[in-house]
């Protein structure tokens, strides 16, 4: 495992898929926000379901995904329904 799973919310899984897109540092994470690191991740696995755009979210600001704030998760639940 690597960087990435070093961070909050990221698993294995997860940080594979990260990399398989360009994300392969916790650096391009912050760079390319938890939204477009979703939506790349969604390109090459149609499960990629709302709670790890909020895993990558929290991964982002360095806190659990049950910790981002309601309004936080209001707007990342609007992005998901737009994109999924």
């Amino acid at each position: 495992m690597g960087e990435l799973s070093k961070l909050l919310n990221i698993g294995k899984v997860v940080e594979e898929q990260l990399v398989q897109v360009g994300v392969d540092t916790p650096e391009k994470l912050r760079e390319v926000g938890a939204k477009v690191a979703w939506l790349r991740i969604k390109a090459i696995d149609d499960s990629a379901c709302i709670h790890r755009l909020y895993a990558m979210e929290g991964a982002v600001r360095g806190v659990k995904k049950a910790a981002l704030p309601q309004e936080v998760k209001a707007e990342l639940k609007a992005f998901y329904e737009a994109h999924k």
